[in-house]
């Protein structure tokens, strides 16, 4: 099965705000950047299924690109930043936010999760999507999520998948 992940577009939130979790707005090139990812996407062909996290900038996307009934899934949420939801990192005095730092690919953040934690659940997504009878499946998802979902097909390891993460709006594409 052919899996086309699409990252949202981008939010309308100061650069560095930790918003994992939390409902944000998307910029207002919303438009301008979903046309471009529609066009990108038609390309691929015909599309049997489409997911989506439940937050509204994926959702929209979802609606955008022509999937306005794309199936909700918690799972396909960005990682949960925990007590550092919408904070800048700069703002964020917390001593523990340097050890993180150093090992933001295991450690979770205060009452947030784990980068593992993350992938477990998008790897129980898309195994569970194995047993569907699809041939091409849309996921409207995250930074994040596309991340852990590289990982899990295989186009990259967790050593460098952050080197991999695509632009907002953008297309990665696994088979499972």
């Amino acid at each position: 099965m052919e899996v086309i992940l699409i990252r949202h577009t981008s939010v309308d939130v100061p650069r560095g705000t930790c918003y994992g979790w939390s409902d944000v707005p998307v910029r207002d090139t919303f438009e301008q950047e979903a046309e471009m990812t529609r066009r990108q996407l038609v390309a691929y062909g015909n599309i049997d299924a489409a997911y989506s996290s439940p937050l509204t900038r994926a959702r929209k996307l979802a609606t955008y690109c022509g999937f306005p009934d794309a199936i909700l899934d918690e799972r396909l949420k960005e990682m949960n930043m925990g007590d550092w939801e919408m904070c800048r990192y700069d703002d964020i005095h917390d001593p523990y936010i340097e050890e993180w730092y150093q090992d933001f690919m295991h450690l979770p953040t205060p009452n947030g999760e784990s980068f593992p934690m993350q992938y477990q659940r998008v790897a129980a997504f898309l195994d569970e999507l194995k047993e569907k009878d699809h041939q091409r499946v849309a996921v409207f998802s995250h930074g994040g999520v596309l991340v852990a979902a590289g990982i899990y097909g295989r186009l990259f390891t967790p050593e460098d998948a952050w080197d991999h993460l695509v632009e907002y709006g953008g297309i990665e594409r696994i088979v499972i």
